[in-house]
């Protein structure tokens, strides 16, 4: 299937390393230029070359070293974008996970960095990106949120309480860019084998008095694939988020789980 998406520029979030790397290389794959962003440069020059090395011929790969808790580094990550490539056309929010924590261990700051990283950095970087697609007239904006967006998990208390506004955020601009060629959907992971699984996975095995491998083997007896899935699995469905064959899916959230969730909606 052809999806359009040669040439057009896909800026990806937190694509250093697990769900953001993936769907960076894949956007690539399919010939479209790629921005990525991590705090670790190091990481994110690792994982440009890497990526650069699968593309399809003709796709550049651009590294920006980037905290997403801070607004100037926000702003020079577009910045940059837009100078070098003249254009934005999909956007893929991301960032790693708060901590594994009980709501009485939770401070005020740990919340604060929870929703700037997860829900601020979300809300900033569509804010830059918006007045480039709406000139375009055309864009694709994807959010990777969790399964706890809509089913809270009780030791995941800051995602469970941030990642349900990345859902209803989503809606409301739906609601208001379609129109203009601007189509917002959020992507809902189950449980995807990343170091951010096997680090909740190693913090509630502890708890459990069991091995991290044998937490990971019961984990996945309860979802209905029988496993984990893999950050190729969930990119494929971002990609295809981004693409033209996407042209009538906006304010929807996709759940990438094996069937995890236990809602109907």
């Amino acid at each position: 299937m052809e999806l359009g998406l040669r040439d057009r520029l896909a800026i990806v979030c937190a694509a250093s390393q697990g769900l953001g790397k993936a769907a960076a290389t894949l956007f690539a794959q399919e010939g479209a230029h790629v921005v990525i962003c991590s705090r670790d440069s190091r990481r994110l020059a690792a994982a440009a070359k890497e990526i650069q090395g699968v593309a399809a011929s003709g796709a550049r790969v651009l590294a920006v070293t980037a905290d997403l808790t801070k607004p100037a580094h926000i702003k020079r990550l577009f910045r940059t974008a837009l100078r070098t490539f003249g254009r934005i056309d999909v956007l893929v929010t991301n960032a790693g996970g708060p901590p594994v924590a009980a709501f009485s261990d939770l401070d005020d700051r740990t919340w604060q960095r929870g929703i700037d990283l997860n829900l601020m950095s979300t809300i900033r970087c569509i804010r830059e990106v918006l007045p480039v697609m709406q000139k375009q007239q055309w864009g694709r904006i994807i959010n990777i949120t969790s399964f706890v967006a809509k089913q809270p998990a009780d030791d995941l208390v800051i995602s469970s309480t941030v990642r349900p506004g990345i859902l209803g955020l989503s809606k409301v601009l739906a609601n208001r860019f379609t129109r203009e060629g601007i189509l917002v959907n959020s992507v809902a992971p189950g449980f995807i084998l990343t170091a951010r699984q096997q680090e909740i996975g190693a913090v509630r095995a502890k708890a459990a008095g069991i091995t991290p491998p044998e937490y990971l083997e019961k984990l996945g007896k309860t979802i209905p694939a029988g496993r984990l899935g893999s950050p190729e699995e969930l990119a494929s469905v971002i990609v295809f988020l981004g693409s033209e064959r996407a042209s009538y899916i906006s304010g929807t959230t996709v759940n990438v789980d094996g069937g995890f969730m236990k809602g109907i909606i």
